[in-house]
């Protein structure tokens, strides 16, 4: 692996330390490192401290995201590899700005023939040197894969693959394999003499080739059979992504090594975890990376050596909980934030009538939770059946050690740990068995109370699992039960994931734009007392984690939900709306397509539907088709109620792709179209309106914000790939460039503009007042009169430096008229802030220039939806 340092020496003036603003960019053969490069000019006019950087390493030729890593050794040459990274980064530094690499540690692709690492694993088995690094149960009870690696990357089952001859003897590599599609399969090394002796051709006979195949170090199996019979972990349930243990040393320094040494020479700042949750013992390998970076911290550039590397992790919270503080890091990559600014832009008296609509028109639970439960029962059978049989031989063996688990069935264990796992409202419990702190099985016994209230409940089997899980008692420590802990953990993340995620949330429309990653579904709303708590906490517990609204993984675009959330504050105008639209849709209507599945595509129409797209716009009319067709099959899919990706119904998806072909089609749908875009006429202002107050929120709650690429204009985003679209940078920095009045803008809000216009202004804050932001105070602003509750006002404060900070919410009623994207200045009634005694405003950041003690909402918020002083002592 090359080490020749890539130094470049930053001026104090240069330094981008510590991160302000990032700013996410999706590297990939069609926006490589050159193009990075061309941004720093605008990055850093746009107020930006930090690119954060999509995964570099070599990964699966023709990566659109980089996740799916097969080299750690090298930076993707299609990126423009060392060389290229090293000039995008020395651009960057140029304007101030640095670099946060994302890195993936918890898996890499394999199958293929591009991962030397996979390749000799199939090769030598369990000899392999790198056998250690993957997750692999050589030991399971499966006498026809024990002792081996299974390869479920076959088609159709291995009889009727190898039969239909579609597995070939090659010479591949100065040895040989066997090919199968894509795939390369290496033959161990005590066969290659018998090879080389009769020829490649001996083996094209049926017999003699699975003959072969039956003494090699992998077993070949269908896809199909992977959840029930495969004996290593993967990324979730992709056969394709291998689970790697970082707790092996080997492993750990050849993952790192290219982001460590970027580090030490100062092209990076600091690193994101990808999917830390997938780890065998995340607060341990959080611990060890700070270490090794903290080592390099002194040999880094002078003027990068001051302060830590920052880090960040991709972790989801559940609602009250919290990274430990001994993990050492900088806090999460924001989803939990994403969630809250979220809330707070619903209106929450509307849980009752949208809930029971939902129950109502789809015949389905009408809490979140159930759905939840419902779907993490049949993911846990379908996809990780055997990784569940591997946990429950763990609670087998910690059970034959333990008088409490005496009597206790292999089949009692097995209930008893799926119905835990399915009540678990988190990714993971914090037990390790190892000198775990006060609480670390908090969450398992709250699971533990749940399963038990259940009537078929098996309370000895349930306590007996509980207790192992939760790391209780002096036997915790016990290799079987630390096991256990192992297993349950690293079932219950992808499990969280693939039934929560990728599930339920395709499931439950109650309102969509509370279904994204890292939300609480459940929850519709929350009020402004219940957010100001939640950023106090953020304040003093992870005042540098970084704060997202809108992400590579997120399922509808900030602006998307931010329309939506309008919809809480009219349920009954909203379900009326849905009901029209289903009458007027009766002649497009194919039989069988269900209600729920009709009523989340309005949804999506409503807020995806772009502005000014007029309903005689043929063209856009049917781009928008299309691109929320692809939306509802990767949907019909994922919620595996009517299709599915193991077993998709094409008949019925295309059923359902042509009906909203013909819903956006005005030949067949005029009616239907003019009363949608009447409505979305209605809300999009007070869309607009949240979604700029979000943004801003984004800019001035405690945290660093991250600007996703493109969403400094407006985001109506689908679930990817769209959200991964091609971004108009160039009209982005012609805009930027014209420095337009907010007043101007706001006249022409619909072309993205303005948000762009604020956003910049509130970063160049940020820059302008560094330690107000990264270790202020957060503290809450009394609200008076009767729009109270529409208001949130907060100050950040940090010695003698102050701000205030006002921003509308749930405002639909006050814009109703006009085309202002705030509301009309009657509507405001006698609502104003009540500064506390001593301060008084001082310059307008984002806003009219006022000074009286008292702010009326009138005066303060005349043009954009959220308004930001700074504060001097009166």
């Amino acid at each position: 692996m090359p080490d020749a340092p890539l130094r470049r020496e930053p001026s104090a003036s240069t330094s981008a330390w510590p991160p302000r603003a990032t700013y996410r960019l999706q590297f990939h053969k069609d926006f490589p490192f050159s193009a990075g490069r061309d941004l720093a000019g605008y990055l850093g006019e746009l107020g930006i401290s930090h690119v954060y950087a999509s995964p570099i390493l070599t990964a699966r030729a023709g990566s659109m995201h980089g996740y799916d890593v097969v080299d750690y050794d090298a930076i993707n040459a299609d990126l423009g590899g060392e060389a290229g990274f090293a000039e995008m980064a020395a651009a960057l530094r140029a304007q101030g700005i640095g670099i946060i690499l994302d890195i993936v540690p918890n898996h890499m692709a394999v199958g293929g023939a591009d991962n030397k690492l996979w390749l000799d694993l199939l090769k030598h088995g369990r000899g392999s040197a790198y056998a250690s690094w993957f997750d692999i149960d050589f030991d399971c009870p499966d006498p026809q894969i024990a002792g081996k690696v299974h390869a479920p990357f076959l088609g159709e089952p291995y009889r009727q693959v190898l039969e239909a001859g579609a597995l070939e003897l090659v010479i591949h590599d100065g040895g040989y394999a066997v090919s199968y599609g894509e795939h390369l399969f290496p033959i161990r090394p005590e066969d290659q003499a018998e090879i080389a002796a009769v020829g490649v051709e001996a083996f094209r006979d049926t017999q003699a080739l699975d003959g072969l195949l039956s003494r090699q170090n992998f077993v070949l199996d269908w896809w199909r059979n992977a959840g029930d019979r495969i004996n290593w972990r993967r990324f979730f349930d992709i056969t394709q992504l291998a689970a790697v243990r970082m707790e092996e040393p080997e492993a750990f320094a050849a993952k790192h090594a290219v982001g460590l040494r970027l580090y030490r020479d100062g092209l990076i700042d600091g690193l994101r975890i990808d999917h830390v949750d997938g780890l065998s013992d995340p607060a341990g390998y959080c611990i060890e990376l700070r270490r090794h970076l903290d080592m390099l911290q002194r040999q880094r550039p002078e003027g990068l050596r001051e302060d830590r590397a920052w880090l960040i992790i991709e972790k989801i919270l559940a609602s009250g909980e919290h990274i430990p503080a001994d993990w050492d890091v900088d806090g999460s990559t924001g989803y939990d934030f994403m969630d809250q600014i979220s809330a707070l832009q619903h209106d929450r008296a509307a849980s009752g009538p949208l809930s029971a609509h939902w129950a109502v028109l789809s015949g389905r639970s009408r809490d979140f939770h159930g759905e939840e439960e419902v779907a993490r029962h049949e993911i846990l059978s379908h996809s990780f059946d055997g990784q569940r049989e591997r946990l429950v031989d763990a609670l087998e063996q910690a059970g034959a050690e333990h008088r409490d688990g005496e009597g206790l069935t292999r089949a009692a264990l097995r209930r008893a740990a799926t119905s835990l796992i399915a009540q678990l409202r988190a990714y993971r419990s914090y037990a390790t068995g190892r000198d775990d702190g006060v609480g670390a099985g908090e969450r398992v016994q709250a699971a533990l109370r749940s399963a038990l209230a259940a009537p078929l409940s098996d309370p000895p089997a349930l306590r007996f699992v509980a207790s192992v899980i939760a790391g209780e008692g002096e036997e915790a420590r016990r290799p079987a039960r630390i096991t256990a802990i192992r297993r349950f953990n690293q079932l219950a993340a992808p499990l969280a994931a693939k039934a929560v995620e990728d599930t339920a949330f395709y499931r439950y429309g109650r309102l969509i734009s509370r279904n994204d990653v890292g939300f609480d579904a459940g929850v519709l709303g929350i009020e402004p007392d219940d957010f100001h708590e939640l950023m106090r906490q953020r304040a003093e517990i992870v005042p540098r984690a970084m704060l997202a609204t809108a992400t590579h993984d997120h399922k509808r675009g900030e602006d998307v939900r931010a329309r939506l959330a309008v919809l809480s504050e009219m349920p009954q105008d909203w379900i009326a709306a849905t009901q029209r639209w289903r009458e007027l849709s009766a002649g497009i209507r194919p039989d069988g397509l269900d209600p729920a599945d009709e009523h989340m595509f309005q949804q999506m129409l409503v807020g995806a539907w772009p502005l000014g797209l007029g309903v005689d716009d043929a063209a856009g009319l049917d781009q928008l088709a299309r691109r929320l067709g692809d939306w509802w099959r990767k949907a019909l899919r994922e919620g595996k109620l009517r299709s599915s990706w193991s077993a998709p119904n094409e008949a019925y998806e295309e059923r359902a792709l042509q009906f909203a072909i013909d819903a956006l089609n005005p030949a067949r749908s005029g009616d239907l179209l003019r009363d949608v875009a009447a409505f979305v006429s209605r809300i999009e202002r007070a869309g607009a309106l949240n979604g700029l107050v979000q943004m801003a929120l984004r800019c001035t709650a405690p945290g660093v914000p991250d600007t996703y690429q493109g969403t400094e204009y407006w985001d109506f985003s689908l679930v990817d790939p769209d959200n991964r679209r091609p971004v108009d940078f160039s009209a982005r920095k012609i805009a930027l460039a014209q420095h337009l009045s907010l007043d101007l803008l706001a006249e022409n809000w619909r072309d993205g503009r303005i948000k762009q216009a604020v956003l910049r202004k509130l970063l160049r804050f940020r820059q302008s007042a560094p330690a107000l932001f990264a270790q202020g105070s957060y503290e809450p602003v009394e609200v008076q009169g009767a729009r109270a509750g529409h208001v949130l006002a907060f100050m950040r404060r940090d010695g003698d430096a102050a701000m205030l900070v006002v921003a509308a919410r749930c405002c639909a009623g006050g814009v109703t008229e006009g085309d202002a994207l705030v509301p009309d200045q009657g509507w405001w009634a006698d609502t104003r802030i009540v500064l506390p005694e001593g301060l008084r405003l001082s310059d307008a950041v984002l806003g009219p220039d006022l000074s009286a003690d008292g702010l009326s909402l009138a005066a303060a918020l005349p043009v954009v939806p959220v308004g930001v002083w700074a504060l001097a002592r009166a």
